[in-house]
């Protein structure tokens, strides 16, 4: 098998265990699980991941990168800080059918248990928080925002994201996506001593 051959085969078979895991959860999917939705052999997976734990972690992080290529787009804009502001936290609400978010609340719950995928998902998560930070700190830079501390607000902005999102997420109409955005906003306001308006 070629190098490129390989590199093809790796992140097909990553796809296609973010699609099982969606479908079964993390702490039911199995590596025959993810072969046999693959067409290949269970020993070519393990070719690739050498426990099943290796395998869950890396995709995980494959599923949650693509997410995160997207807030590297926003951080490498050149727009101000309010309007990456604006544009995280849309980034980060659940939208239509919410896959990222379903493989987030997984790898959290199955990160208790699972020590490799402990730390893929602490990586990923305290990204969200240092990007966030970073920006509202930029944003006290050149006084779009006034807070004391940006790292401290970003930490609690996220909490309010993560507990809004995974009730969204996870628990059907209890609130509406209308509902998270207008207290996200609105928490978020408070925290940099905007008004609530300027995130919309």
């Amino acid at each position: 098998m070629t190098r490129r051959a390989a590199e093809i085969r790796l992140d097909a078979l990553l796809r296609t265990a973010c699609d099982v895991i969606v479908e079964r959860g993390l702490a039911n999917t199995r590596t025959s699980d993810v072969a046999q939705a693959a067409g290949v052999s269970q020993a070519l997976v393990f070719y690739h991941f050498a426990t099943k734990d290796r395998l869950l972690a890396e995709a995980f992080a494959y599923a949650v990168e693509q997410d995160l290529a997207r807030l590297d787009a926003v951080m490498r804009s050149s727009a101000p800080p309010l309007t990456k502001l604006r544009r995280i936290v849309k980034l980060y609400t659940p939208a239509g059918r919410p896959i990222s978010w379903s493989m987030w609340i997984d790898g959290w719950a199955e990160s208790l248990r699972t020590p490799e995928l402990e730390k893929v998902s602490r990586r990923l998560d305290l990204r969200w928080r240092q990007d966030l930070a970073t920006v509202i700190a930029a944003g006290v830079r050149d006084g779009t925002f006034q807070c004391a501390d940006p790292e401290g607000a970003a930490w609690r902005i996220s909490a309010v994201m993560d507990g809004l999102a995974v009730q969204l997420a996870v628990h059907d109409r209890v609130i509406s996506r209308r509902q998270f955005t207008e207290w996200v906003r609105l928490v978020t306001a408070r925290e940099l001593g905007i008004d609530p308006a300027q995130l919309e």
